[in-house]
């Protein structure tokens, strides 16, 4: 049996949840097995019917699984979109509405199917190598566009030998003559590269339409006349080297012609072509060597090939466009202090919010998330709430509905931890700072409780008031949850997430978090004989560089953390954006910068006790950066232990007993270092 394996077990069987818990009114960790939560909502074309993908976790399989639903706009008719199905996606409405195609790899391969809406009939209409992606009705309703992996062909420096029958050799070497040769989650792959692709929705052979060795991305929009299919790409012979490089391009359906629409500096990208095929919309991201780049909503004119920014007031990202009907509107997703937003923009730059509280997609963790998609004034949304993941909503005419309960059965018989925002000021240098912290069930204000800091990834991420699964666990086992978003984090606005350019980690997000527990400890309601620390990825480094600067903690975890950054760029699949965008230069041009950054280079100042949890196949944060803190611990005597998470890639949460296992682990380290409280 594999060794972390054994560890896991052992630490599994003395975490606080293998105990009877006396109120089954708390939130308990099996109840991951029973949540469920909807995404990618689909608007017919008349606006009276979505479909959604409905979202649950399979407690056989250990596997999250899905299956597509279909309700109307007012609620009613609520049901299966069709039966034995249970690993279907990507719903995409034809434009008269008669059929729902989407993808399922319910047969063991991913294909595309059809759903006829009159008769209920389903069907395969496709037979693919690879599994599509970016699923995109013609106008017409005669085809669909996806874009699929297609492998090149694979270089040997050597002839293979000949060897004798029924002889056992070693197995071939692998030979990597490409610069992106790994990805994390997949490993070391052969070189492949992604096509647009066409099959007709009557069912048929699949046509490539795009070459060459670049990658062609979604999303997909076609042109109003059902002739050509616009799409973003980098088609340079360095593309390789170079990130934040994209143009929009078309290509025509008849003869596979190619023409390239942007040729500008940076990234455009998703395209979508306005309903009166007059216009074309699409995100634009300049180019620079720095960690944070928001986009920007461009309009071109087709026949002129003129370009305006539309949202040059906006300061964050915008993403996902919707056109309106009468091509006059661009309705699209806004994130703003740790929450998103539907808003309509007019060409003009007039702005209007359609909907909030969007989000609940992400499961695990307090992330923004969610999105939406409208069609004849219906915009259906991922609804989500500090104690709900996401529902169907819709909003119609300014005004909004959730259409669904998709927890009630569980989590209206649960006491939850209550989310609480907290607003302070940083001690380096007044920056405000915006966070949130959850109280445990049944919650004393008078009484003084153990504290839990937990820091978000990214760091050009954001956390919000969502529900989270792995914080509520938390809360239920009597600890205040305390997260913010720190500086770096986005949907604050660009000055703010720029404020650790080439500064990740440094003393300036240490004090941002260190200000929110004095913060909450002057609120007193917080022990503070009680600190503990934990975070992944982002907030791993962040954890891992915290403790060497104090000892105000009891325990730390770090989860999948990046540890030396001389190592890591050189050795994670992200090593060439992360190189231009985040630091000055390469390593071994800025020794000292790479090395200040690192937390190992705090680690003669560690006393606390840290545990570190990786998954064996990251290669995003290796596991060889684990590997480095976890033996510099040990030589120091600093009580320590290394959780390997087998057979599991950076999302060290993604499989439902992932996610369990990861807070069971937390949970007992830190109830092992808990104090008693007074």
């Amino acid at each position: 049996m594999n060794n972390s394996f054994i560890l896991i077990a052992l630490v599994f069987l003395a975490s606080p949840w293998a105990e009877a818990k006396e109120d089954l009114n708390y939130f308990d960790p099996m109840d991951v097995f029973e949540l469920e939560w909807a995404s990618d909502p689909q608007v017919s074309s008349d606006g009276e019917t979505i479909v959604y993908v409905r979202k649950s976790n399979d407690i056989m399989k250990d596997r999250v699984r899905s299956s597509l639903w279909r309700i109307a706009k007012d609620g009613r008719d609520h049901r299966p979109l069709h039966s034995g199905l249970k690993n279907s996606y990507s719903p995409r409405w034809s434009s008269d509405n008669k059929r729902i195609a989407f993808v399922s790899n319910n047969s063991g391969s991913t294909q595309i199917h059809m759903h006829w809406v009159d008769t209920g009939e389903t069907a395969v209409i496709s037979q693919l190598q690879e599994s599509p992606s970016s699923l995109s009705w013609s106008p017409d309703g005669k085809w669909l566009a996806f874009t699929m992996k297609v492998k090149a062909e694979s270089k040997s420096f050597v002839d293979e030998r000949d060897k004798p029958d029924g002889a056992s050799w070693a197995k071939k070497p692998i030979t990597v003559t490409t610069t992106r040769y790994q990805y994390d989650g997949r490993g070391i792959v052969e070189p492949s590269y992604r096509h647009i692709f066409v099959v007709p929705a009557e069912g048929g052979s699949a046509r490539q339409l795009t070459t060459g060795d670049f990658n062609h991305y979604g999303s997909l929009s076609w042109s109003k006349d059902s002739k050509d299919i616009f799409f973003s790409a980098y088609r340079s012979d360095d593309w390789e080297l170079v990130s934040n490089e994209a143009d929009i391009y078309s290509v025509s359906v008849s003869n596979n012609e190619l023409k390239q629409i942007t040729k500008k500096s940076g990234e455009e990208r998703s395209p979508a072509v306005s309903p009166n095929g007059k216009m074309i919309a699409f995100y634009v991201k300049e180019r620079r060597p720095l960690a944070y780049t928001p986009s920007k909503i461009a309009v071109m004119d087709l026949q002129s090939r003129e370009i305006k920014i539309i949202t040059k007031d906006l300061d964050d990202d915008a993403d996902n466009l919707f056109w309106s009907e009468d091509s006059q509107s661009i309705y699209f997703a806004f994130d703003n202090r740790g929450e998103r937003t539907i808003k309509q923009i007019s060409l003009n730059g007039d702005l209007n919010e359609i909907a909030s509280n969007v989000g609940g997609t992400t499961i695990g963790r307090p992330y923004i998330s969610g999105g939406f998609h409208i069609a004849n004034g219906t915009a259906a949304y991922t609804y989500g709430k500090p104690d709900r993941p996401a529902d169907v909503g819709v909003a119609i005419k300014g005004k909004t509905k959730v259409l669904t309960q998709l927890n009630e059965d569980i989590l209206g018989f649960r006491k939850l931890g209550k989310v609480n925002e907290i607003i302070y000021n940083s001690s380096f240098d007044t920056e405000e700072i915006h966070g949130w912290y959850i109280t445990p069930p049944n919650f004393d204000p008078s009484k003084k409780y153990p504290l839990i800091l937990e820091i978000h990834g990214g760091p050009h991420l954001a956390y919000g008031p969502h529900f989270s699964a792995e914080l509520q666990m938390m809360a239920a086992s009597g600890y205040i949850v305390f997260y913010n978003n720190y500086r770096g984090s986005s949907s604050y606005g660009e000055d703010f997430a720029l404020l650790l350019q080439y500064k990740y980690s440094s003393p300036e997000d240490f004090a941002d978090h260190m200000s929110g527990i004095d913060a909450l400890i002057g609120k007193g309601i917080v022990d503070e004989n009680n600190l503990f620390i934990a975070g992944g990825s982002a907030g791993g480094i962040a954890t891992a560089y915290a403790i060497g600067l104090t000892d105000r903690f009891n325990a730390a975890v770090s989860a999948k953390p990046v540890i030396n950054w001389l190592s890591k760029p050189l050795t994670a699949d992200s090593m060439v954006g992360q190189i231009y965008h985040q630091f000055p230069g390469p390593p071994w041009e800025h020794l000292e910068h790479y090395w200040e950054r690192s937390p190992l280079s705090l680690v003669g100042n560690v006393t606390t006790p840290t545990m570190l949890i990786t998954g064996e196949d990251d290669r995003r944060t290796p596991i060889s950066e684990t590997e480095q803190f976890y033996q510099a611990l040990r030589l120091r005597g600093v009580d320590s232990a290394m959780i390997r998470i087998p057979d599991t890639s950076h999302g060290i949460a993604s499989r439902p007993s992932n996610l369990i296992t990861k807070v069971d682990h937390i949970l007992a380290w830190f109830e092992k270092y808990k104090n008693d409280v007074d």
